[in-house]
């Protein structure tokens, strides 16, 4: 484990631990107050992503972004990070092998912003932070508690751009989330 931000940066600058190194513009770690009460985790960056190295600045960001806007939460008061660092080809799911490769950065993120309140974002995110036996539909909404850290999964952005059904329901679910934050007197 890094003991601070400027050594993990550093350590995953030129990362190869899996094949997504091999065709990466940069690496996306991640964006957003460092020491944020809420934390956002997606998948992994798509082309925008990998172009400016900053996660959810492509359509779906920009989707994510107007339901902050709409539900009254401030992008620049969470943190944002993904599965995997690097763009998978052709925005295909992370496989495991490069999930596993990317976890330990992932979770000296959680580690050093310390959130009280994850939002997992769609399926990989859910699967790789509390386990496979947990599926999306089953679980989006539900909030698990684990080693003090309230996690609440629902739909990755990109899945709403594909499904307009489901716009209702990320809403529906932001707003779960700022509930949970006022009750917990954490200022978003």
């Amino acid at each position: 484990m890094y003991e601070n931000w400027e050594e993990l940066e550093a350590s995953i600058v030129n990362c190869k631990k899996c094949k997504l190194c091999t065709n990466r513009t940069n690496i996306v770690f991640g964006t957003g107050n460092k020491q944020a009460d809420i934390m956002f985790i997606g998948e992994g960056p798509g082309a925008d992503e990998d172009r400016e190295g900053i996660p959810f600045v492509g359509r779906a960001g920009k989707l994510m972004n107007m339901a902050f806007e709409g539900v009254g939460m401030n992008r620049e008061k969470v943190y944002i990070a993904n599965i995997v660092k690097c763009r998978p080809p052709s925005n295909r799911n992370p496989q495991e092998d490069e999930a596993m490769a990317c976890l330990d950065y992932l979770r000296n993120q959680v580690v050093l912003v310390q959130p009280k309140i994850v939002v997992l974002l769609g399926s990989v995110a859910l699967k790789n932070i509390l386990g496979k036996e947990h599926g999306i539909t089953a679980s989006r909404g539900t909030w698990f508690e684990r080693k003090g850290i309230f996690y609440f999964p629902t739909w990755h952005p990109a899945a709403l751009l594909r499904d307009e059904d489901k716009k209702i329901d990320f809403w529906r679910d932001l707003k779960q989330v700022l509930k949970r934050a006022e009750e917990m007197q954490i200022e978003v």
